[in-house]
């Protein structure tokens, strides 16, 4: 089948489709009844471990303690009876390797008996420790091909919980991921020692201020998710999206995201549906999904979940990840994930709001209604814009992939600059502090409307400022530069690990001072103000996508790394490894693994892209070309057969652009050829540099091409198409 018979195919089962059919009973099935329904809970623990086992295990997830290993057994016969209930025959020990996928190998609960019957089995050994092979996943260099040892280690933190399939269902545990060294090989393990971190620096802070009942300290998260649809049958005749999972081809449509109508705008019925079947699977998983809404691309959409702990909340965002997918799927679409599938739109994000705090003393970004007065939230916010000003090129580092970079620094996305957001209120005693020392804090009138009939509205601290990479949100702050496919695992480490160090430099600051005699309160207004004064080049309230910002931000002395290829170096920074190893969370080798992975993904994945380049251009997007200059050729002699004058405008036009897309390729397959090895840091600096301009040349050609050529004779599905058919 030809590419334009695919497209008018597609085109044609989509009009003629029916309305979504309905596939649940959401009336007769309350939400909050089914939310959790497939999690070993702590109150499904309840009702079925002995009650010394449950209240250790209970005592582990809540305050962090050594989970007791003589509870294993009782907990695995528990945890086994309640999946084969509900109808699981297989368990399997899910994690996060560095690919930054979910992986898990599954293994059936049934054993042979010798009376040719078959037992169940699942012991306490089977529940906390597995051995995938640890030779197969990128590393590195911490393990080598025949070092094939890794251990899975359960996260008593994170539930277990059933994943459906239509077929049968499988009991997933939760586990962190090391090699036979005890080195991370995963996502998880320094989400959990970077937490640990964490704990011990906001306690010191907290015991300066006089508490003493101090329950544990974590991260909350909560990662926005944007996301497009395009439909299962347009996308499997782009080859670029089903490999790479962008467009590398492809003319803008005639109507963009220029009404900005589709934002917030009414959803659309099937992907209604698409969402509904969504939150149900969520809700099952106890992921509290809490927004659904179109996005501001045509096309492109958002689910965003409550506040979790971190760990948790990274967990939950692996499984939301492949829920969209296996759902999108079952629903006729392809959920794209990469953070700039189409060219000239809005690309997609995942923002991760944080903060930390416990359950004893809450928020601990919470400001309350004054502020000026909160000596205890101003150290705490204080130690976060510290730790961004001097660690903004890590946090730029952990959000670089080959698929962000097209996204950050657009206007669309935060500047690759990173800088603090803190809005009008918060900027104005910060400010004060500075001057000598924060007197009040500006009021919050109610919001003046001008019609009686409404109700009045309390005003916020600040407007938002979608430009800033890092804002403050009213009682927490928005690291908006995550892209849409990163696992946010890494992310939150770094943010929990420079805030940790910062506040064990506040912390040691406020100690030597008042062991040396001085009055906490003047310890606290000396500190801020000396944090405030070096730390406020960082802080920046106006417009971020400006030419000016970055021009100010360059003599503010901010690091603007444009490209992945200019943060990753970062990661292995001297002092980014002396402040990894202070706080016990990455060795140096562990983070030069990482180093070396994420620049190895970003060759890899440049590489598919430029070779599938050449072989979109050249089986498709050229033959296409050919055969309507050929047919315009042949018009022209016709023409000029039977005496008419005319011009050869159009033939002229794709003569040249064919000329122009077939020079470039040869071009691009010469810059392929040369592409140097054993060096990735060479390597991603020449696909930098090199490969990606040369598959831009390819694609104008292409794309101009595809302006001219008769639509019968385009293989690819357009923009158009992808884009407003549903």
């Amino acid at each position: 089948m030809s590419g334009s018979s695919a497209r008018e195919l597609a085109v044609s089962a989509l009009s003629g489709a029916s309305k979504v059919e309905p596939k649940f009973d959401f009336i007769g099935s309350a939400a909050q009844d089914l939310f959790g329904s497939n999690v070993f809970s702590l109150k499904e623990m309840q009702a079925r471990l002995p009650k010394a086992v449950y209240r250790s295990v209970k005592q582990t997830m809540e305050s962090g303690e050594a989970l007791d290993p003589t509870v294993a057994d009782a907990v695995a016969a528990a945890m086994k009876d309640w999946a084969i209930d509900k109808g699981a025959t297989h368990f399997t020990h899910v994690f996060y390797p560095l690919t930054g996928l979910t992986a898990e190998k599954h293994d059936s609960f049934l054993v042979p008996d010798s009376e040719g019957a078959a037992v169940t089995e699942f012991s306490g050994k089977m529940l906390i420790q597995g051995e995938p092979d640890a030779s197969s996943f990128p590393s590195g260099g911490l393990r080598q091909t025949f070092e094939a040892r890794g251990y899975t280690a359960w996260d008593v933190t994170s539930p277990a919980f059933i994943i459906d399939n239509p077929n049968g269902r499988t009991l997933a545990i939760p586990t962190a991921f090391v090699s036979w060294t005890g080195e991370a090989l995963d996502k998880k393990t320094p989400v959990l020692r970077a937490s640990q971190a964490l704990d011990k620096q906001v306690r010191r802070v907290l015991e300066l201020f006089g508490h003493g009942d101090i329950a544990r300290i974590s991260m909350t998260a909560g990662c926005e998710q944007e996301y497009f649809l395009v439909d299962k049958q347009f996308a499997l005749a782009r080859p670029d999206l089903m490999l790479a999972g962008r467009t590398l081809f492809g003319a803008a449509p005639p109507k963009g995201q220029e009404f900005d109508d589709h934002y917030f705008g009414a959803i659309d019925e099937r992907v209604q549906g698409f969402m509904m079947e969504v939150d149900r699977e969520l809700y099952k998983l106890g992921i509290p999904a809490r927004t659904r809404h179109n996005e501001v691309a045509p096309g492109q959409f958002e689910l965003a979940p409550l506040h979790e702990s971190a760990n948790l909340a990274a967990d939950h965002q692996q499984m939301i990840m492949t829920t969209l997918r296996r759902v999108a799927d079952r629903n006729g679409f392809l959920c794209l994930l990469h953070e700039k599938p189409f060219s000239g739109i809005n690309g997609s994000g995942k923002h991760l709001n944080f903060s930390f705090g416990n359950a004893t003393q809450g928020n601990l970004l919470d400001p309350g209604s004054t502020p000026h007065d909160n000596a205890q939230f101003l150290v705490f916010c204080a130690a976060v814009v510290r730790a961004v000003h001097l660690h903004g090129p890590l946090l730029r580092a952990v959000v670089a992939t080959a698929g962000n970079d097209h996204r950050l620094g657009a206007n669309e996305a935060p500047p690759a600059i990173l800088s603090v957001f803190l809005g009008e209120q918060l900027a104005d005693v910060f400010d004060q502090i500075a001057s000598g020392g924060a007197k009040s804090s500006k009021s919050l009138e109610p919001m003046q409307i001008g019609v009686d009939t409404l109700p009045q509205l309390p005003m916020d601290a600040g407007d938002r400022n979608r430009t800033s990479p890092f804002a403050f949100t009213g009682n927490r702050f928005e690291f908006r530069a995550v892209g849409s496919e990163q696992s946010p695992s890494g992310p939150i480490t770094a943010l929990c690990v420079i805030i940790a160090d910062s506040l064990d430099y506040m912390a040691s600051e406020l100690e030597n001072a008042t062991a040396g005699g001085a009055d906490l309160n003047a310890a606290i207004e000396t500190l801020l103000k000396s944090v405030i004064e070096t730390h406020s080049p960082v802080i920046f309230n106006g417009d971020g996508y400006t030419e000016e910002w970055q021009a100010e931000a360059e003599k503010r002395g901010l690091a603007n790394l444009r490209t992945s290829v200019d943060a990753l170096p970062v990661i292995s920074d001297d002092a980014v490894v002396a402040m990894f190893e202070k706080h016990a969370v990455l060795s140096k080798r562990e983070l030069e693994s990482r180093e070396e992975v994420y620049f190895e993904q970003y060759v890899k994945s440049v590489a598919v892209e430029a070779n599938l380049t050449l072989k979109m251009g050249r089986s498709q997007v050229f033959p296409a070309a050919v055969r309507y200059q050929g047919e315009l050729a042949r018009t022209c002699a016709d023409l000029k057969a039977v005496g008419y004058t005319f011009d050869t405008d159009t033939l002229d036009a794709v003569t040249d652009l064919v000329k122009d897309l077939q020079d470039g390729l040869a071009a691009l397959q010469k810059v392929v050829d040369a592409s140097p090895e054993g060096d990735l840091h060479a390597e991603s600096r020449y696909c930098c540099d090199e490969v990606l301009p040369a598959m831009l040349t390819v694609r104008a050609a292409a794309d101009a091409l595809e302006e001219l050529v008769a639509d019968d004779l385009w293989p690819l599905p357009s923009y158009q198409e992808m884009l407003f058919i549903r």
